[in-house]
């Protein structure tokens, strides 16, 4: 069962169809799930997780509710390894990440999380970030997600990649996103939801 926050992924994302469609970090796959849902015109959906127990579980999702991904265990950070056949129209990465924003499902987020886990969260996603955007093709979309609420892994990760990507555009979610402060950021309670950020990025 997806939180709302979760199921805006689909949403935002807003595949078309016809399209090539990466869901990275994709266990247990509701998200998955939800894009297949969502678009069922899709040329095609790919799941990569590096966590081959959990990668199961999607699989076990697709046939319980028959639908049909590519599901593929493979590290995030190394997309060529895993994926030699060209590049997708929408990438969502939904990013490895300290899941501050759900300790209300899970409480012992806050007696397991340590201070250099954040640091080394926010160096994961900057790698998977940059390599992902390889596998998008121009006029494609990337939606980067965490279930954190931590500045370091949302605003100030997405504005020092789009400081450093001359392709990257901002896609603005809502009035105040810019790229000084860039996605969307809801809070643990909003609208009776979790804590999760969205920044949409076009590759022009």
């Amino acid at each position: 069962v997806q939180d709302g926050a979760a199921q805006q992924a689909a949403r935002l994302l807003d595949p078309q169809p016809g399209e090539w469609v990466l869901d990275a970090c994709a266990a247990p796959g509701g998200k998955t799930a939800h894009l297949l849902e969502r678009q069922p015109a899709l040329a095609g959906v790919v799941a990569v997780d590096a966590d081959e127990h959990r990668l199961k579980r999607v699989q076990e999702n697709l046939d319980r509710i028959d639908l049909k991904a590519e599901v593929i265990h493979g590290d995030a950070s190394t997309p060529e390894l895993w994926w030699p056949k060209g590049q997708f129209d929408r990438i969502l990465l939904d990013a490895p990440c300290s899941a501050t924003g759900v300790i209300r499902r899970h409480p012992d987020i806050k007696w397991l999380r340590r201070d250099q886990d954040i640091r080394e969260l926010a160096e994961l996603q900057r790698r998977i970030l940059i390599a992902l955007w390889s596998k998008l093709k121009s006029g494609g979309t990337l939606l980067y997600a965490t279930c954190s609420v931590l500045p370091e892994e949302n605003r100030e990760q997405i504005r020092a990649f789009l400081a450093a990507t001359p392709d990257a555009t901002l896609v603005p979610l809502h009035e105040q996103d810019t790229p000084a402060c860039p996605g969307r950021q809801f809070l643990p309670g909003e609208a009776e939801m979790d804590g999760f950020y969205y920044a949409k990025l076009l590759k022009r």
